[in-house]
Parts: C-alpha cells; sequence; structure tokens
C-alpha cells in the first residue's frame, strides 16, 4: 500500500459496549453444576474449564434466569435482535463522537455478526434511531465468528480506500449467549458455557487523516478439510457451538507460519512487527498464540485482561484488546490475529499515525 498521506487508510477511533446484565464466574459455574451435574456423566471432569478458562466476569443481554427457562429458536434469535440494536448503537454512536462524526457523516456501514439472524440487517433497523442518510451503503457479513472484528476492519479499509473521502463506520456484535444450551450434554457446550460473553465494538475508517493508526494492509489464511473445527449447528431450539478439535494445538502448530506467510503476502517484515494484539479465544489459546508467535509467555498481557473482564466476545473481543493498547499509544507497527471459523487466520497490520 502507498504511504501517501492522502491515500492512506486511517482508523480514526474506536468504541465499545457491552449490555447491562454482568455475570461472575462464580455464578456461571454454579449454575452449570445446578443444570448439569445430575444430567451429564462428565460434568465432573469439564467443570474446571470454568476456573481454567482465565474469566472473572462477563456480560449477558439477559439476567441469568432467562438462560434456564425453556427456550426455542424464536425466543433466542429475539433476545439477539433486541441486544445487538442497543449493543449496535452505543458502541457505533461511541465511535462516532470520539472521531468527531455524526450518523448522518457515514457513507458505508459494515455489520459484521454470525450469532443471530436479522433480515433486515442490524444497521437497517438502528438506522432511524442513530440517524443515518438515507442514501448509506450497507455491507452485513455473517459467518465470520472470531474472526470478524480484524476482517471487518480489512473490508472497512477496502472500502474507505475504494472511495477516499468517504467515512466507513463498521460495528461488530455478538449476542454469543443466545446460544447457552441446556439441552447440550457435550463438552463442546461446556466449553461454550465457561467462555462465551456478549459485546460490541465499532471503528471508523477513513481516508487521508491520521487518527489512531494507519491500516498498512490484511490477509487471510484457510485450512483445507478444516470445517469441523469451529462454527454452529443449527436445529429448532437455536445454535450450538461446534468445538470439534482442540483449538489451541492446532493454534500452537499452524498459525505461526499462517501468519509468516499473511505478512509476507502483503510486504510486512516480520521482524519489523512491535506488538501482535489477538483475540483472546481463551486462556489455553492465548498461550498458544504466545508460543506459535514466538513470544514470551506473558506478552499478550491486555488479551488475557480483556478475557478476565470480558470473557469471549467472538468478533468484537480483539478490538477491545486494541482500544486499550491503543490508550496507551499504539507502538510503530501493530499487527491484529484472529482465529475464526473456516478454519481461517486473519491478519491487519496497523502503523503509527504520524
Amino acid at each position: 500500500m502507498s504511504n501517501d498521506a492522502s491515500q492512506s487508510t486511517a482508523l480514526l477511533s474506536i468504541g465499545q459496549a457491552v449490555p447491562p446484565h454482568q455475570l461472575k464466574q462464580s455464578d456461571a459455574a454454579a449454575a452449570a453444576r445446578r443444570i448439569f451435574a445430575h444430567r451429564y456423566a462428565a460434568f465432573e471432569r469439564m467443570a474446571p474449564v470454568f476456573e481454567t478458562a482465565g474469566i472473572r466476569t462477563r456480560y449477558t443481554v439477559k439476567p441469568l434466569d432467562w438462560y434456564f427457562s425453556d427456550l426455542g429458536w424464536p425466543e433466542r434469535n429475539a433476545a439477539y435482535l433486541a441486544g445487538a440494536q442497543d449493543l449496535f448503537v452505543a458502541a457505533a454512536s461511541r465511535a462516532l463522537a470520539a472521531a468527531g462524526c455524526e450518523a448522518r457523516d457515514v457513507d458505508t456501514i459494515v455489520t459484521i455478526s454470525s450469532t443471530g439472524i436479522a433480515t433486515p440487517s442490524l444497521e437497517a433497523r438502528v438506522a432511524g434511531r442513530m440517524g443515518f442518510r438515507a442514501d448509506v451503503e450497507r455491507v452485513p457479513v455473517f459467518g465470520l465468528g472470531c474472526a470478524g472484528g480484524v476482517s471487518g476492519l480489512a473490508i472497512a479499509g477496502r472500502l474507505a480506500r475504494a472511495r477516499p473521502g468517504s467515512t466507513v463506520l463498521l460495528v461488530a456484535i455478538e449476542i454469543c449467549t443466545a446460544a447457552f444450551r441446556m439441552d447440550q450434554l457435550t463438552s463442546a457446550n461446556m466449553v461454550a458455557t465457561a467462555l462465551f460473553g456478549d459485546g460490541a465494538a465499532a471503528c471508523v475508517v477513513r481516508t487521508g487523516e491520521t487518527g489512531v493508526a494507519r491500516i498498512e494492509g490484511a490477509g487471510e489464511h484457510l485450512w483445507p478439510d478444516s470445517l469441523d473445527i469451529m462454527g454452529w449447528k443449527v436445529d429448532p431450539t437455536g445454535l450450538g457451538v461446534i468445538f470439534d478439535r482442540a483449538i489451541p494445538p492446532f493454534a500452537e502448530e499452524h498459525v505461526g507460519a499462517a501468519v509468516d506467510g499473511i505478512l509476507a503476502r502483503i510486504g510486512i517484515e516480520r521482524a519489523s512487527v512491535d506488538r501482535f494484539t489477538c483475540h483472546p479465544g481463551g486462556a489455553k489459546v492465548i498461550t498458544a498464540l504466545e508460543s506459535t508467535l514466538r513470544l514470551d509467555q506473558g506478552t499478550l498481557d491486555h488479551e488475557r485482561a480483556v478475557l478476565e473482564e470480558y470473557g469471549n466476545m467472538s468478533a468484537p473481543t480483539v478490538l477491545f484488546v486494541l482500544d486499550r493498547l491503543a490508550k496507551q499509544r499504539l507502538p510503530q507497527r501493530t499487527v491484529l490475529t484472529a482465529l475464526g471459523p473456516g478454519f481461517t487466520c486473519s491478519c491487519l497490520s496497523l502503523a503509527q499515525a504520524a
């Protein structure tokens, strides 16, 4: 990409939001014991995941007792729609205010979400509340999962660069708790119940300005024959998580080489990266990423802090980490990474604003 300031694509701001209900991990563990211990033979073997996940608190769109009720797909998706719209407005409004913009300044909206179905899509549903123009262009993206924050920012950057001077708003929203399932007596459901929270993050992107950082380039790596690693299965009750292979060992073995390949393709020297900013999928995943990226153990401190406070919110989580880093001023070069269904590694390089 050109370093011409008039053509470079800037990340102007980041905004974030969480729903009103805080869930303590100790309460989640106690609830899981009440629900599953007498029905799931492997519960005692799986129960330690609530302690080893690296999570202290999470946020949910509904109070804890709601998840114990008789829920089908309509009730779960209704919770997704209501919660996602409120989070969209909160995160987008904060990002726009931080960038000195108003909703009517937005030319294109990229909405990332994979935890519910919204047709009309979320940005259309909140257009009146936000005050978007009638001619705003909408790009809703479904299915990227945890990789959506990084891939979504890459999409927003390409759209901004294609139309210099236009304002692109990215909003990544996930209501992961809509997939909490009492009927799934599986290790994958136990892990999901111990990991997932709800949240949203938004970014404003435009060419020709400085802002938080400059987007240098982005890329992805898709592994063949890996569809069973992560994803959703759908039944009348709702979405059910797929974790059919151990993600930390896979990440430790394969991600480092994939990241090196992506950086080479976008012309970034691996040695020039000052900070990797990673999606904190879980405590073991963070440790695996430090290993595969050849980092000292403990380097990904902000990742651990975000995981501890918010849990794994899927797509928005890496942008929460980036926001923490940006508040301390980013180093010369930061590379965002996230793993998602596909199975995919997504990367994006940011250079310090001039």
